[in-house]
């Protein structure tokens, strides 16, 4: 049988992702080719006789997400160091347009774009996608914190290697790594919203445990050792208690910037810590949270977001910052 006799039928759009995600539709190897000419080398047909990578290839993956940047948001240059997180493009900009719905929900339904909208990337990473993508799509402004120094000097070089970027987008290294928002945040210069992809795991142990089980998931076979194929170490992975006390702290912290943060988000992995955190946030004078599904392929996820402004403030807020947007 040959490979076009057996080829797999796809639906025309990936229809669990954001209705402006730009990666919707199945990638266009060929132009993505003709932006990032590297990728070649690792596209290939697979056993539907569609254009593919290897996605258990680091090597594939890194290839993949630069030509997904280059093609789709206009950079010049992006590169992140040996074993730092890979992450995939489309479920990242996810974020950042269900962000842009969340902003639209306090302006009378429209997106308040331009660089006078101003983003916290709590953990920007390496990579600073985050940032790429929300100045790319919206205009916004951001600010990228981490408390790796080797992910900051990587994340300010991509900035700095781009135009487009340059002025727009401040990395900053956080120095007292028992702290989040503090020492980033400050009430003078106000954002307008936060976001964060926290460290899911409590432990290398379990990070290298979760891995390995779901590699085996999805080889559908016993993996006993493994390379990420998103790549990833240290604080970018796990941190000590985890998820859960990690959103713990940062609602904490939040409430010592109340006033100077319109909206605070996070990513939720494991759908059971919400209870714990819906309890800290009733605890603190949040006016207002709510939970915003995601989905990608077969993974769910799921954005936090809270405020401390009441409906007055919010429309103060919006008539100050954003009546120029």
């Amino acid at each position: 049988m040959s490979s076009s006799s057996k080829k797999k039928k796809h639906p025309a759009v990936k229809s669990r992702l954001h209705p402006r995600n730009l990666h919707r539709e199945r990638y266009d190897f060929a132009a993505l080719i003709k932006s990032y000419p590297d990728l070649k080398n690792f596209v290939s047909e697979n056993k539907y006789g569609d254009d593919s990578v290897d996605f258990f290839d680091p090597r594939a993956v890194k290839a993949l997400n630069k030509a997904l940047l280059l093609h789709f948001y206009g950079l010049d240059y992006w590169d992140i160091p040996k074993d730092f997180l890979c992450p995939p493009i489309p479920g990242r900009a996810d974020y950042l347009h269900y962000v842009a719905d969340l902003l639209s929900s306090s302006n009378f339904g429209r997106i308040p774009k331009g660089a006078a909208i101003k983003g916290l990337d709590i953990g920007v990473g390496a990579n600073c996608v985050y940032p790429i993508i929300g100045h790319q799509s919206y205009g916004w402004s951001f600010v990228g914190s981490d408390v790796d120094p080797v992910a900051v000097a990587s994340a300010l070089n991509i900035v700095e290697s781009n135009k487009s970027l340059f002025e727009h987008i401040h990395i900053q290294l956080q120095e007292d790594s028992s702290q989040i928002l503090e020492t980033i945040l400050h009430p003078e210069h106000p954002v307008d919203f936060t976001m964060c992809n926290p460290p899911f795991h409590a432990s290398l142990e379990a990070s290298q445990e979760g891995t390995l089980r779901k590699l085996s998931n999805l080889k559908n076979k016993k993996i006993t050792k493994s390379e990420l194929n998103f790549g990833g170490h240290g604080g970018e992975l796990w941190t000590k208690g985890g998820e859960k006390k990690f959103i713990l702290d940062m609602i904490q912290e939040s409430t010592l910037f109340a006033k100077s943060c319109c909206w605070f988000t996070t990513l939720v992995s494991k759908q059971s810590h919400l209870k714990h955190f819906y309890s800290a946030l009733d605890k603190t004078g949040v006016r207002t949270y709510k939970t915003i599904a995601m989905g990608q392929g077969n993974k769910v996820s799921r954005i936090l977001a809270w405020t401390f402004l009441s409906k007055e403030e919010e429309q103060k807020w919006v008539k100050n910052k954003w009546k120029q947007s």
